[in-house]
């Protein structure tokens, strides 16, 4: 072959590869809007929800707060129903959430900001018609979120690196702000830990998941060698003391007297190792509840004998109760949803 022709070949090869790298990356570019467009479109056989004000105040009827997950426009919005009729048309807020709690008339939403190159997030306190009262860079992707019961006190916890409490290689933020004053404490990790009964300090500990007794006492998870363990906190003194092993993402009775938690159980697969717990504190005796899909979440006590917690669904998660007692089934309560709180 002539060197001529040589060029020519090569250069209609790269018109022709071109071309394609075009028509491939037009493709992908559609595609993607195609999946972003309907994020927008109400998918048939969905929750009915409509925009209207939300409030974080206990009203005559007890009511949900969640992060709504169904399709359509509403999407990752703070939305309401009475906790009576859990199926019922949803009233949306606007305000768009991806981890949520609140109590005492108090919200704390953690949020993403999208931005041309990476997504940034941030931890924003609400008064109870949901307008912004103050808000903290978070440090990485948003995960659990409480707030005290008086109202005082908010807590976030964000992975810093990794993005799975399932494997070892993450690491977490946990952060308490007063609302009354504002003082924050960046990161709980700074606070002594007592182990068996020992200070204890080693560079891999890892704390995260509160839930707080009152405005001083709080219960949360501290990771380190390899076991996880359920700590009591003070803020005051700065302290974390270890209490019981194998315990995650603990949640608080309303009566103060239980723990419900993920367990990692033997035999469950790496990617999904957790079912969920319940502990006495006054005896630490364990009851499993009838739950036997694993659990990535901070359960929720929705009354003293009751939890109420996310599993994957058809929208990306619906929300499930099971007693707490271990005696009965696990129910679907309302599908795409998650994040719940009952003001109050």
């Amino acid at each position: 072959m002539t060197r001529p022709l040589q060029n020519r070949t090569r250069v209609l090869i790269l018109l022709v590869a071109v071309l394609l790298l075009g028509t491939v990356g037009t493709g992908a570019v559609l595609y993607a809007s195609d999946q972003s467009a309907r994020k927008d479109q109400v998918q048939p056989g969905g929750p009915v929800v409509t925009p209207g004000p939300v409030s974080l105040q206990p009203g005559a009827a007890r009511t949900l707060v969640f992060r709504n997950m169904a399709w359509g426009p509403h999407r990752d919005e703070l939305a309401t129903v009475p906790a009576g009729h859990p199926d019922g048309p949803r009233t949306s807020s606007g305000v768009q959430c991806l981890r949520f709690h609140t109590a005492g008339g108090t919200g704390i939403c953690l949020q993403a900001e999208h931005g041309a190159l990476q997504d940034t997030y941030r931890a924003v306190v609400l008064d109870d018609h949901l307008k912004e009262l103050h808000s903290f860079p978070a440090a990485g992707i948003p995960t659990r979120s409480r707030v005290s019961p008086s109202g005082h006190l908010a807590a976030w916890t964000v992975f810093v690196s990794g993005d799975s409490y399932a494997g070892t290689d993450f690491s977490t933020r946990t952060s308490i702000v007063d609302v009354r004053d504002w003082n924050l404490r960046e990161n709980l990790e700074a606070f002594d830990l007592i182990r068996d009964g020992k200070p204890y300090r080693a560079p891999d500990v890892n704390i995260w998941g509160v839930t707080f007794a009152d405005d001083n006492a709080f219960y949360a998870t501290a990771a380190t060698g390899g076991q996880t363990y359920l700590v009591r906190g003070d803020l005051a003194a700065r302290t974390l003391t270890t209490l019981h092993q194998n315990v995650e993402c603990p949640s608080l009775s309303p009566d103060g007297t239980r723990i419900a938690y993920k367990k990692r159980v033997p035999g469950a697969s790496a990617d999904a190792p957790w079912r969920l717990y319940v502990l006495d504190l006054a005896t630490m005796t364990e009851t499993a509840t009838a739950e036997q899909r694993t659990i990535d979440d901070q359960a929720l006590w929705s009354d003293t004998s009751t939890l109420l917690y996310a599993l994957p669904g058809d929208f990306g998660a619906d929300l499930w109760t099971v007693p707490a007692d271990g005696g009965g089934p696990a129910v679907r309560l309302l599908e795409a949803a998650v994040a719940p709180a009952y003001p109050g």
